[in-house]
């Protein structure tokens, strides 16, 4: 029988597609149905993506960091092919889906690297799971922190409507709002979500064609019903909830690596980051928007190997 068009999109087929005997797998793990694409030997590194995208977002980088780790790229609850319970979006609550999947395969301690929502996701597990936690990179986004509690609802003077990407100039975060909004993005985007895809990644890429009309597909239909729209907006709702929770946070003693586009996040990480850890890097990634795995993936994994790579500073020992 031949396959459909949609055939090539699901996870098994993108999973079969990658370089390096990936598979599509699924674990039921803290009540959740958690979907992830695993492949590669070594110490173990979970990869955590963020929206609108999936497991996918990090294609790009798997081949090649499978061959020095094991490689396990996860769909947060409320991703792509996990599953979309109504509640549990806080960041605490997916690092402990994260945790349980974690002791599901047997592993004691990992590594994660973690973009947008999937880099909020990292910090919660470091600060909640210091002892099953070896390094975090964050890539291009912190975790939510009182200073989220301010953003206003309209632009201010220097900020781009449009959210085009530009040196120094910082985007008006609309979508932040949206996605607060009950029941109306579900019934705007069912069935329209590539209009949204197409918008952010062509305003928040420097080079929109860094990610190509497969994976713009693969995410409009990740995305494209409405129980989809709702589960990715409740990532958003909960930041509230996260900022209470950061609060209680001491500084992340396991080895930080912060990694911002040099058209995104970046000078922004490059002020805020060294409080938030005991060990901390800061490193820009050039001629970047947002989009970092996609748009400069030899980047990601140069530095991702030479982070993991190099032995955790020992903590000061008291006299």
């Amino acid at each position: 029988m031949a396959m459909s068009p949609d055939d090539a999109l699901h996870d098994t087929a993108l999973a079969a597609s990658l370089e390096g005997n990936f598979s599509s797998r699924h674990a039921e793990v803290n009540g959740v149905r958690l979907h992830y694409v695993e492949g590669g030997a070594g110490e173990p590194l979970l990869l955590l993506g963020g929206w609108p995208q999936t497991w996918w977002q990090w294609n790009k980088v798997m081949p090649a960091l499978a061959r020095r780790h094991r490689v396990i790229a996860v769909d947060l609850r409320g991703m792509g092919g996990s599953g979309k319970p109504a509640g549990g979006y806080d960041k605490k609550t997916m690092a402990a889906d994260v945790h349980a999947l974690v002791r599901h395969l047997g592993l004691s301690a990992v590594s994660i690297a973690g973009h947008d929502i999937g880099a909020m996701v990292a910090y919660a597990f470091a600060a909640n799971h210091p002892e099953a936690t070896t390094k975090i990179a964050l890539l291009d986004v912190p975790h939510p922190d009182r200073t989220w509690s301010v953003f206003g609802l309209l632009p201010e003077p220097d900020q781009h409507l449009d959210s085009v990407i530009e040196a120094g100039a910082r985007s008006y975060l609309w979508w932040f709002a949206f996605n607060q909004v009950r029941g109306l993005p579900e019934r705007l985007l069912e069935g329209r979500s590539r209009l949204l895809v197409d918008w952010l990644f062509d305003r928040q890429a420097k080079d929109p064609a860094s990610i190509d009309e497969r994976s713009r597909r693969v995410y409009a239909h990740a995305y494209s019903t409405a129980d989809a729209v709702r589960a990715g907006n409740g990532w958003y709702q909960t930041f509230t909830r996260d900022i209470d929770d950061e609060q209680t946070y001491g500084r992340v003693s396991a080895p930080v690596l912060a990694l911002g586009g040099d058209e995104s996040n970046y000078v922004h990480l490059r002020e805020l980051m060294p409080s938030k850890g005991t060990d901390v890097q800061v490193a820009e990634v050039a001629d970047c928007g947002h989009y970092i795995p996609e748009e400069q993936p030899q980047a990601v994994i140069d530095a991702l190997t030479a982070f993991l790579g190099r032995p955790r500073h020992p903590l000061p020992v008291s006299p």
